[in-house]
């Protein structure tokens, strides 16, 4: 059944439109984005979608086709952060994100269907964010950018659902576009498209969900913020994106007297902003294949110093870089979810066949493997 039909048959007439947003995956650049650092996602073809019509009494309707149960119904004027649980939260902290930032949105009645992988990195609640903003912003004629839009789904997600997450997420929901990878600078949120044609020079960025559900709300993430925020203090700075890396060693000494842990944050988010640097000069002068060992790079500091990775992500790695690919990691907020792994399109192949294969050898669930084709983000489909 097509959204629009169910749309009818839950609310008892059509949509007054229809709109999409997309999960991303990133490229390079983890855990830098809440410290007003580097970062590169691409938007995926994954959608999550949304039917959506006005309502002028103040009542917000939700439904969900990926989740069971039937139609929430929310009082626009009595949504009050952290008090919502499950996927309905992301949606009513939306209206509320709007709503406190002074726009008049009297209700609406949701339908929403994904192809987003949840649990797996990818992103599936900055889509449902980003796809329900824009609907509202579009039905309700609040003139708002995708810049715009992206920062009040992140406080959707930051201060109603309780998720400390940077703006990374919803900013490539919102704002990447067709064949290019997003190269944003999170401390102003300046931006550049940058194109990504990896089957021109005959390369395959894979996607790799090992199916290892996580949380980001279960305290781990919210931990890694709070330790780089410390070493920033500690450093006399606002946020580690103030510290060069050429300076790294030493900040590094300047924080001998800290937790360990807090120097091995501040390792890692210095390290990744300069690893974002060094591929975006290397995608600007053509030179994809370097790109590769970077990638590789990126996922050791992930591992060793922030340790945010799991047995399976470093399988798809050590598998992946085995069976002759270019580079690997893991990317997201850890814990489970997905890993990139960039190789010869002649490869693919034979890399994705050796994942499987050690994912077997060893006990676990069969990983989901596909290719990353940036895509375009969030637009109004009808």
């Amino acid at each position: 059944m097509s959204v629009t039909a169910r749309f009818a048959e839950l609310y008892g007439s059509g949509p007054d439109g229809v709109w999409a947003a997309p999960g991303r995956v990133n490229l390079i650049g983890e855990y830098t984005d809440f410290n007003d650092g580097f970062v590169m996602p691409l938007a995926l073809p994954h959608t999550t979608v949304a039917a959506v019509s006005r309502r002028t009494d103040g009542v917000l309707r939700v439904h969900s086709a990926d989740v069971p149960g039937g139609v929430v119904a929310l009082g626009a004027d009595d949504l009050v952060p952290l008090a919502e649980t499950g996927w309905p939260a992301y949606p009513a902290g939306v209206v509320w994100a709007l709503r406190e930032a002074g726009h008049t949105v009297p209700g609406a009645d949701i339908h929403l269907t994904s192809t987003v992988p949840t649990g797996a990195g990818l992103s599936s609640s900055a889509a449902l964010e980003v796809v329900t903003a824009l609907a509202l912003n579009d039905l309700y004629e609040l003139g708002l950018t995708g810049p715009e839009l992206a920062v009040l789904a992140q406080r959707a997600e930051n201060e109603f659902v309780g998720v400390p997450c940077g703006i990374m997420d919803q900013m490539a929901s919102a704002c990447c576009t067709d064949g290019h990878a997003l190269y944003l600078d999170t401390s102003d949120l300046t931006q550049r498209q940058v194109p990504f044609d990896l089957a021109a020079v005959g390369l395959q960025l894979l996607v790799v969900d090992t199916r290892v559900k996580h949380a980001l709300g279960d305290g781990a993430y919210a931990e890694r913020r709070a330790g780089c925020e410390a070493g920033a203090r500690a450093l006399g700075v606002r946020t580690l994106r103030e510290v060069e890396y050429a300076h790294l060693p030493a900040a590094l000494e300047r924080l001998a007297g800290e937790e360990e842990k807090i120097r091995r944050y501040v390792r890692h988010v210095v390290s990744d902003n300069h690893r974002v640097e060094r591929v975006i000069a290397l995608l600007d002068t053509d030179d994809v294949r370097a790109v590769g060992p970077i990638l590789t790079e990126g996922h050791t500091s992930l591992r060793d110093d922030l340790r945010v990775s799991c047995p399976e992500l470093d399988l798809v790695v050590s598998s992946s870089l085995a069976a002759g690919a270019l580079g690997a990691r893991m990317t997201g907020g850890g814990f489970g979810g997905s890993a990139v792994v960039l190789t010869e399109s002649a490869d693919a192949d034979t890399v994705t066949k050796a994942i499987l294969e050690s994912f077997t050898a060893s006990g676990h669930t069969a990983p989901r493997v596909f290719p990353a084709v940036p895509s375009r983000g969030a637009h109004r489909v009808e």
